[in-house]
């Protein structure tokens, strides 16, 4: 059995080798992409790749050949796990350093080419490079994601999102103490005035609204249980960075330096920490939890080691 996955070239490979655009954009390794590569199975517009080849403009489309069976919680090339799968939808584990989809500048894995070297096929809808995405997590953040396989699941979870029938749960860790301890942000989000690849609360945002709950608090620090009614981008990094409660380890946003270099952190602490849907096709209610990732369970052991108030 085999299966060709299509996909367009980002344009942040273009001119790379083959062989290691083959292995960023699928997750896999660089001696399993020039694999590939020798078996004549990787095309860039109908033009077979060598590995030692540059990687041009236009579509990639690699054959993945006998992909093995998958146990109850399989992980896949990219270091995704599979928390849940039938034939309509898939729920991830997704790491951070990964990203949802190909996009221009990115040259690291992607959960859509990921679940393609896994030989896992994905709903023909939406643009090209995005195709079975109905909804994103940043690279810099782990946790769940749904991704659609069938065309009814693609259509019924954009329908579910846009409805806010999904209950999507994220645990934060934000510097500080928040006062009052549970509350709700409603304020708009839009592109920052002055830097292109940040976000603010500004009066022309579109409308976010962010519901939060302190856990737990520490010495510098709140763990907070956070439901998001909208589904910004940086959404909940924007809204506790405008609270002056930046989440811990989230530079773009403000945070501590000195604070995410004693926990050890290079990225936020933010998780997509459990998700709960109804299936769009069988009508099953669908309910996932995500265990917190190393990195972020040795800030936590860090900050409660220093005594908790």
């Amino acid at each position: 059995m085999s299966e060709r996955c299509s996909f367009p070239v980002p344009e942040g490979l273009v001119g790379e080798r083959a062989d290691a655009a083959l292995a960023r954009l699928l997750g896999i390794s660089r001696t399993k992409a020039a694999d590939l590569l020798d078996a004549g199975v990787a095309t860039v517009n109908s033009q077979v790749l060598g590995k030692s080849d540059r990687l041009g403009d236009g579509i990639l489309e690699v054959e993945i050949s006998d992909a093995p069976g998958r146990d109850a919680e399989p992980s896949i090339p990219g270091g995704l796990t599979i928390i849940f799968e039938d034939e309509d939808l898939i729920v991830v584990d997704k790491p951070v350093g990964v990203a949802a989809h190909p996009s221009p500048g990115w040259t690291g894995p992607t959960v859509i080419g990921a679940l393609a070297a896994g030989g896992l096929t994905l709903a023909a809808q939406g643009a090209a490079e995005r195709q079975g995405i109905v909804h994103r997590l940043d690279v810099g953040t782990s946790g769940l994601m749904v991704v659609a396989r069938s065309v009814d699941a693609y259509r019924g979870l954009k329908k579910a999102f846009k409805d806010r029938t999904v209950e999507k749960t994220y645990h934060a860790l934000a510097q500080g103490h928040l006062d009052p301890t549970s509350g709700t942000i409603d304020a708009p989000i839009g592109r920052h005035p002055t830097a292109d690849y940040r976000f603010a609360v500004t009066s022309e945002g579109r409308p976010s609204v962010t519901h939060y709950q302190v856990l737990e608090m520490m010495p510098s620090a709140s763990l907070l249980e956070i439901l998001l009614e909208t589904g910004r981008t940086h959404q909940i990094r924007v809204h506790m960075s405008a609270l002056r409660h930046p989440l811990v380890g989230d530079l773009t946003y403000g945070a501590d330096p000195t604070l995410a270099a004693r926990l050890g952190l290079s990225r936020q602490w933010l998780h997509a920490q459990r998700l709960a849907f109804t299936h769009p096709v069988t009508g099953r209610r669908v309910e996932v939890e995500s265990p917190y990732p190393d990195d972020l369970d040795r800030a936590l052991d860090v900050l409660r080691g220093e005594g908790a108030l």
